[in-house]
């Protein structure tokens, strides 16, 4: 027998515990369970912070509800879709970090587009709007 691993495993030696390094991870109902409870804490906090106008600046809040966001896509990707340092000779983690990247680059671009759109669209005051048809 060779002590190397066979360049095709068998899906059902992979499903034992017999895989020779790219396991996939698998949740527990702890693990699930953790990542649904911050799931909900992470949609309540930044609707808190909307709803009850904790911030007199809405450029805090802006942040602090995208900063929510981010973390909760994390949280997302490590609690329900696996992704660790380990499972899948480190390319999940490889995945991740490229979907933070990306997360980053849609997160500051919609900031920008909704900001522009807020300062080139909207009444700058009450007497442009009297004058509005």
């Amino acid at each position: 027998m060779s002590s190397q691993a066979p360049a095709h495993e068998d899906a059902h030696e992979a499903h034992h515990g017999h895989s020779h390094g790219h396991q996939a991870g698998h949740g527990t109902f702890k693990s699930y369970m953790t990542g649904f409870a911050l799931s909900v804490v992470l949609t309540a906090i930044p609707f808190w912070l909307v709803m009850a106008g904790v911030f007199a600046s809405p450029l805090v809040t802006a942040v602090l509800v995208m900063g929510i966001g981010a973390i909760q896509i994390v949280v997302h990707m490590v609690f329900f879709l696996h992704m660790n340092p380990r499972s899948e000779g480190g390319w999940t983690m490889m995945a991740l970090i490229f979907t933070i990247i990306i997360v980053a680059i849609a997160l500051s671009g919609s900031l920008w587009v909704m900001h522009h759109l807020n300062t080139n669209m909207m009444p700058m005051s009450p007497e442009m709007m009297k004058n509005m048809p």
